[in-house]
């Protein structure tokens, strides 16, 4: 392929300060020419933020955002350019997949965000299944996705009041504005999971504040995202209603979450994860639906501070 055609692409990785990320390691090997790619990595506080500062600093016409531990493919630039010969495409994302390297712990953590009794209609995100398809917000994540910097700045970019699910809100944007959004399974990266229970509760907190904030910005969006919600409500209600009856629900929900712990297991071909899954289903569950909560009734404090954050975006050669 000319390297004439060829879009120039920005790379773009928000991090902590004094954080250097490991994506780079993986970036240095892309079979793409180095005059077609830039990397910019911005230093700050808030991610939101640094993105949408970033990309407006980008001299790409496609903008690539990763986090500053995913591991990309060599191909990975190459799929994003054949994707984006569609002119009516605006994102593009791939899923973010666990490494085998990982602890036990952190295996199950994937197995279970990549089950669907456990994440649902999001599990995509979590798992390489299937082929190209025009998707939703709902099988894209901002560790792994491509935006056209056009629209994307035309839109106003990353809500800055959101964190988490800022991409989830930007995507429904590009649909209602007639764009086309794109899941390719080849498109991965590799991330690790959190290392321990506390920390993978705390992640799926966020993710739950981060969608109840999300629809109380930009509306009401489907009721499957709530389901955790709703189990969270249905738990509380055991310990005031006394009935056999009312036990029903729960007894369904354990034989789904061991019948999905034991097909996890032996998809993952790893007996011993078996032992851990069964208690992490609830925890994911409770934690998502404790967190939703919280994002509907508390104030969005993290907003009134996000103009005063100092953020520092920097080139560096791939």
């Amino acid at each position: 392929m000319d390297c004439t055609i060829l879009p120039k692409i920005s790379i773009v990785i928000p991090v902590k300060p004094g954080v250097e990320p490991t994506a780079l390691l993986q970036i240095a090997s892309l079979d793409w020419p180095l005059e077609n790619l830039e990397v910019l990595i911005a230093e700050g506080t808030k991610p939101s933020r640094q993105r949408n500062l970033a990309v407006q600093q980008a001299r790409g016409d496609v903008v690539y955002f990763l986090d500053d531990d995913s591991l990309v493919l060599p191909d990975a630039l190459k799929r994003l350019a054949r994707h984006f010969t569609d002119p009516k495409v605006a994102a593009v994302g791939g899923p973010s997949l666990t490494p085998d390297d990982n602890s036990l712990l952190q295996r199950a953590f994937g197995a279970v965000l990549s089950s669907p009794i456990g994440a649902g209609g999001v599990r995509n995100r979590y798992r390489r299944t299937g082929s190209v398809r025009e998707t939703t917000e709902r099988e894209l994540i901002l560790c792994n996705l491509a935006v056209r910097r056009e629209p994307f700045l035309t839109l106003g970019g990353l809500d800055e009041r959101l964190y988490p699910n800022e991409e989830n809100e930007l995507l429904d944007r590009f649909i209602k504005s007639g764009w086309r959004l794109l899941h390719d399974p080849g498109l991965s990266v590799f991330r690790s999971q959190r290392q321990t229970l506390s920390a993978f509760a705390k992640q799926m907190f966020r993710y739950g504040r981060g969608r109840a904030e999300q629809t109380r910005i930009a509306g009401y969006s489907g009721i499957m995202p709530f389901v955790p919600l709703f189990f969270l409500f249905y738990l509380l209600s055991i310990l005031f209603i006394k009935n056999n009856f009312w036990y029903i629900p729960l007894a369904l929900y354990i034989v789904a979450v061991v019948l999905s712990s034991i097909l996890s297991a032996a998809e993952k071909k790893t007996p011993a994860i078996l032992l851990l899954l069964p208690p992490l289903f609830p925890l994911l569950h409770v934690s998502n639906g404790i967190g939703l909560l919280v994002g509907f009734l508390f104030p969005l404090k993290r907003q009134s501070c996000y103009n005063h954050q100092p953020v520092t975006v920097r080139s560096l050669k791939p």
